[in-house]
């Protein structure tokens, strides 16, 4: 009787699902870059087949110039290329993300399976903002729906990265834990896309009339400010390490001048 009830409390820890367990973490970086290549591979593929000139249509329409019928789908190729861009900087992110981190969670592949599920929204945002030119009563929607999916799938990653945070000395290096040199960079680079994609939902809201400037602007803007927020992190990490490193010397200094003085100086 007593080793049956062991028999059976040992099958009862196996198929408990705790979310802290350990994960297979080059297991879900394959998983994570699969699912990028795919959702970039689709953009081109509607490119490929949605906006491309026909021959005939070339030589009647555009006097044989490609280059006249392909600046016809100008918003079409613009649409791509933020799309695209959008897709390359949430994989550099992921990438930086799963650099830093030491040993996945089950948490944590739950979490960026979510991300990557809006991930996959992408190619449906590009879809939506292409059409700007043909159908411009649509322009407000397409926009919020991508700022949406834009907002879900990044939100998930800083997710990842909070979670990350709860148990950071099993999970995280050294160096990109609280308080460590990458740590500031890290929590301003994944709250970046979740900050600016919510900032633009809200002001295609009040300012509706300009929401296809505020939406190109900021598939413009966020390349820039990943650069922008590099450097500004690494002149506040050296400015903070010079000014401690001067509060320290003038410690030293006046260790130093109380050690050279004699007792009753020292005393008065």
């Amino acid at each position: 009787g007593q080793r049956g009830e062991e028999e059976e409390h040992h099958s009862l820890e196996t198929f408990t699902f705790y979310l802290s367990e350990p994960l297979s973490k080059e297991r879900v970086e394959a998983f994570s870059d699969g699912v990028y290549a795919i959702v970039a591979t689709l953009l081109i593929l509607d490119i490929c087949e949605d906006n491309v000139p026909d021959p005939g249509e070339v030589e009647e329409k555009f006097h044989g110039s490609l280059l006249e019928a392909l600046s016809e789908y100008g918003p079409n190729y613009l649409a791509y290329f933020g799309s695209f861009v959008t897709i390359g900087l949430l994989w550099f992110v992921h990438h930086s993300l799963f650099l830093y981190v030491t040993k996945a969670t089950r948490l944590m592949g739950l979490l960026n399976i979510l991300s990557l599920a809006f991930i996959g929204g992408l190619p449906l945002a590009y879809q939506l903002t292409s059409e700007f030119a043909e159908k411009s009563h649509n322009e407000i929607e397409a926009i919020q729906v991508s700022c949406v999916i834009t907002f879900f799938a990044s939100i998930f990653q800083f997710a990842i990265w909070t979670t990350a945070l709860l148990n950071e000395e099993e999970t995280l290096h050294a160096f990109a834990r609280y308080g460590g040199k990458e740590h500031a960079f890290m929590f301003a680079k994944l709250a970046l896309y979740p900050c600016v994609s919510l900032g633009a939902f809200f002001l295609t809201c009040l300012l509706s009339e300009f929401s296809t400037a505020i939406f190109h602007l900021m598939q413009i803007v966020i390349p820039f400010a990943f650069l922008a927020l590099r450097i500004f992190v690494r002149i506040s990490l050296t400015a903070i390490k010079s000014v401690m490193s001067l509060s320290r010397r003038k410690v030293v200094l006046l260790e130093e001048e109380e050690a050279c003085l004699s007792p009753n100086e020292t005393l008065s």
